[in-house]
């Protein structure tokens, strides 16, 4: 016997299109300006390890790493992160986005789990505990990112929730 759709289950797809979709674009968007305006978030990054703008503990200075060479590889490595972050929920919006007719949605799903996970990792564990609690950034009153990464991280999170969530078409989940 054929279950009966729900409103939910007919506008899951549709959903996590328009939400993986918006993180893709976001993300692709953050890795193109880190790209094409490099020098901008190079020295929020430098000062966010230098600890040069906080309040000068002497119990956690010496968390500081001054390295202009470790401070501008971390940046590199930041955008790469970015950017392959950006190209897999890319995909994942191309695979939400196909299988909005045929209901099957595994490979959507792959894609947007991994994804959505790196970019917490770098909002989570990056921005907010290594920065914003490592190096204090907190601190800082010019170079404190962590409201914009803690909206990063909610907004992807519940992307995520949402994209997990199970549907009434057996062949979807």
């Amino acid at each position: 016997m054929a279950q009966k759709q729900t409103p939910r289950g007919s506008l899951l797809p549709l959903a996590s299109t328009l939400l993986v979709g918006t993180v893709a674009l976001y993300m692709a968007l953050v890795a193109f300006s880190n790209i094409t305006d490099f020098g901008t978030n190079q020295q929020f990054v430098r000062h966010v390890f230098a600890m040069d703008t906080t309040f000068k503990d002497e119990d956690l200075m010496w968390r500081a790493i001054e390295s202009k060479g470790i401070q501008d590889a971390a940046y590199v490595l930041i955008i790469v992160w970015e950017t392959v972050s950006a190209l897999i929920l890319i995909a994942a919006t191309y695979f939400w986005a196909r299988a909005l007719g045929n209901r099957a949605f595994p490979t959507a799903r792959r894609y947007s789990t991994l994804g959505l996970l790196m970019v917490l990792l770098l909002f989570g564990a990056g921005f907010i505990a290594i920065g914003g609690e490592w190096f204090v950034m907190w601190q800082s009153g010019d170079w404190n990112g962590l409201d914009a990464a803690l909206r990063v991280f909610l907004l992807s999170g519940v992307v995520l929730l949402v994209t997990c969530l199970p549907t009434n078409d057996r062949t979807a989940d």
